[in-house]
């Protein structure tokens, strides 16, 4: 009886787990939810309305906006209208909210919603029971799991009471000079659009500005990371800005100062804490200034167009340039004045004046490090300029506080000299190298060409190489004093210069340099990549499968070879007696690109995908329509297909109940998987051995075989 029940729980168990394992991957995903409606119910003939379109996304989902170059890579949101006599469209759609972001993937500018997403189009109504209809397509993506899905779907909008009574000429006046008031108050509240366009009351325009703050602290795991990573850097600028010639001096004296005039050291040490503090609110108020400055249509703004991405590069430029000492960028005599006389107040009012005494008079030195964050913080996240100045501010105080508590570390500080110098040419050289990313967007947004991937490398490699000899003492400014030893520490730090100058020569010729892809232009802007010719010329697969269905509209990376489309590589794999690699996926799959560069890439995957398997590549959101014999009614949907994404993604819900990309599925010539198909993994070992357990079934199932 004991073994009876044994054997029956665990016959219940695996019953259980083979469940569950095609619930996991039977899944149709819809983590998005469509409305649409009109702002108004009622209107006349030659009125303007608002079509207002509302998404609600689930948790860990983001939808692309449509604001952003459509050549980048993800789909962009868009919207088609049917023509028809009943109305007019008045300008674009218009995306509410949306955010901003660098994408490391396709290497531009891209704008996305979280949690929810709001479009407006404006139209004109033109006769009585007007029809208004289209469709619109998207795609979502996962941060959580690395899911991507396009949708498409068709609205109509013809429940509109339009009044077709004939109006009095003064009437047509005065009704155009209230529409032209109602089009400027409604361009005035885009930003804060609800589903009705009413009037926005003061408290609901505070309710949207916490509800906007409430979205950005509620960004994905990349967001955060890069958030932290950006703090992190802010405060090490800090540490950088204390070792200028306008701030390290400022340390002894300062400290010196609290301690004298205090009347104990307890007192000493509370007066310098609040002389950091004001210090950390200084510049905490200065990185407020520049979040309330970049607004989201800035922000949009910035992301494609020359005029801020040149005014950026100057900038820098000329920071650059002033570090090097070709000259000095210093306020007004009297601004700093002026600030010291209310220093000599006394009090908590005076210790403040003393910071902002500090800030000017050292404003040469660290206006170019606070400017490049803050710079850095034009992504449009309004926390970004905040935060930053908060780490940098910390950083420049934290000493101040800490020398006041311990008087005595003041003897193991360096003296002033030549080395301060050197800490400002090395930030102008810094400076120099990083304001080239932003001539670099002005050249790959207006496809200029001037500044390639190989040759921005190659002036990088110059401008480091120059760090190197300057450290070393071979190259001097006109403003450096004579060096005559060459200290440990700067020997420790050519040395860094000169391996990071090495790292960077394979890059001439190909090399990803995948740590500094967010700066770089992309690899596909590089007119001489030896590594890929050398890659072709011993690829012993090359020129196999010509002829192949679709081949002018898709390519596999990596040279590999496959096919696009299902029949054909369904025939080849039987033909050639090899299972089936289904690789579902998108040209706008951020995640599908992921995983063909940190996991195809590696030679273990590479490899097997090479000799072990039929690859089949089938893209879910392309365009390009069939053949009109072909189009199909789904047995899913009941709607017609007519193009090759939609029989695409047609075929993976039908036949393996999912929707999302990547996903990969192992076949047998029967169309049988081999094994539970793979999602976004970037595991290259969790991927070698997906690869070979359905290579060991498919071998299996050969030998069971007659």
């Amino acid at each position: 009886m004991i073994q009876k029940s044994v054997f029956s729980k665990i016959a219940l168990g695996l019953m259980l787990l083979q469940f569950l394992s095609l619930t996991v991957f039977a899944q149709i995903l819809t983590p998005a939810k469509w409305s649409v409606s009109s702002s108004v119910q009622e209107a006349k003939i030659g009125d303007e309305i608002n079509i207002i379109f509302n998404v609600s996304l689930q948790k860990n989902w983001y939808l692309y906006s449509t604001d952003f170059d459509p050549d980048l890579g993800p789909q962009i949101t868009e919207f088609q209208f049917k023509a028809n006599p009943s109305y007019e469209l008045i300008g674009k759609i218009q995306p509410i909210g949306s955010k901003k972001k660098f994408d490391e993937v396709w290497q531009g500018d891209i704008t996305y919603f979280t949690e929810k997403a709001q479009f407006v189009q404006k139209v004109k109504i033109k006769s009585t029971n007007p029809i208004i209809e289209g469709s619109y397509s998207y795609q979502v993506c996962s941060d959580k799991d690395g899911k991507c899905i396009p949708f498409e779907d068709d609205f109509k909008i013809s429940n509109l009471a339009i009044k077709a009574s004939e109006e009095k000429k003064e009437e047509k006046e005065e009704k155009k000079e209230t529409r032209k008031d109602t089009t400027e108050a409604t361009e005035k509240q885009d930003s804060t659009t609800t589903d009705t366009q009413k009037a926005t009351t003061s408290k609901e325009k505070e309710s949207k500005k916490e509800e906007s703050k409430a979205t950005a602290l509620n960004t994905n795991e990349l967001n955060a990371l890069g958030l932290g990573s950006f703090m992190l850097a802010a405060f090490f600028a800090g540490l950088v800005a204390l070792l200028t010639p306008c701030v390290f001096p400022m340390i002894p004296m300062t400290v010196s100062f609290f301690t004298k005039q205090s009347k104990n050291k307890a007192d000493g040490i509370f007066k310098a804490s609040i002389y950091g503090i004001s210090i950390v609110l200084i510049y905490t108020l200065l990185g407020l200034l520049v979040a309330l400055l970049y607004g989201a249509s800035f922000n949009n703004f910035i992301s494609t167009h020359w005029i801020p991405n040149l005014f950026f590069f100057l900038l820098l430029f000329v920071f650059a340039l002033s570090f090097l000492g070709m000259f000095e960028i210093v306020l007004p005599a009297s601004w700093v004045n002026a600030v010291d006389r209310q220093a000599d107040r006394g009090g908590y009012i005076g210790i403040f004046f003393m910071a902002f005494t500090l800030a000017l008079v050292s404003f040469s030195c660290t206006a170019p490090i606070v400017g490049t964050i803050l710079v850095q913080a034009s992504s449009g996240e309004m926390l970004r300029p905040i935060l930053g100045m908060v780490a940098f501010s910390t950083a420049v105080a934290l000493p101040f506080s800490l020398f006041a508590a311990f008087p005595s570390l003041l003897q193991s500080l360096p003296k002033s000299g030549g080395w301060l110098n050197s800490v400002k040419v090395s930030l102008g050289l810094l400076e120099l190298a990083f304001s080239l990313k932003f001539l670099s967007q002005i050249d790959l947004v207006y496809h200029l060409e001037l500044l390639d991937r190989d040759i921005f490398i190659a002036i990088w490699i110059v401008i480091f190489a120059i760090w190197g000899f300057y450290l070393l003492g071979k190259i001097q400014f006109s403003h450096d004093s004579p060096l005559e030893k060459i200290s440990a520490l700067r020997a420790i730090l050519a040395m860094a210069v000169f391996s990071f100058v090495v790292y960077m020569i394979p890059g001439l010729f190909g090399a990803p340099l995948s740590p500094l892809s967010g700066y770089l232009p992309p690899q596909t802007t590089q007119e001489f990549n030896l590594l890929n010719t050398q890659y072709e010329n011993n690829n012993t697969t090359q020129s196999k499968l010509a002829g192949v269905k679709y081949q002018e509209y898709f390519k596999f990376p990596h040279r590999l070879e496959g096919f696009f489309d299902y029949e054909e590589g369904m025939a080849y794999a039987k033909k050639m007696n090899k299972p089936v690699f289904i690789d579902f996926t998108g040209h706008g799959c951020a995640n599908c690109r992921e995983m063909e560069a940190h996991v195809w890439a590696k030679k273990e995957v590479l490899k097997r995908l090479q000799n072990d398997y039929v690859l089949i590549a089938l893209y879910v959101d392309d365009r390009h329509e069939l053949p009109r014999e072909e189009w199909f009614i789904s047995t899913y949907d009941k709607k017609e297909k007519n193009t090759i994404g939609e029989k695409n993604a047609d075929f993976q819900i039908v036949n393996f109940q999912n929707n999302a990309q990547p996903f990969y599925c192992l076949l047998d010539h029967e169309g049988k998987l081999l094994v539970p198909p793979k999602a976004y993994d970037l595991s290259a070992e969790n991927f070698v051995q997906f690869l070979d357990n359905g290579l060991a079934a498919f071998q299996k199932k050969k030998k069971e075989k007659p």
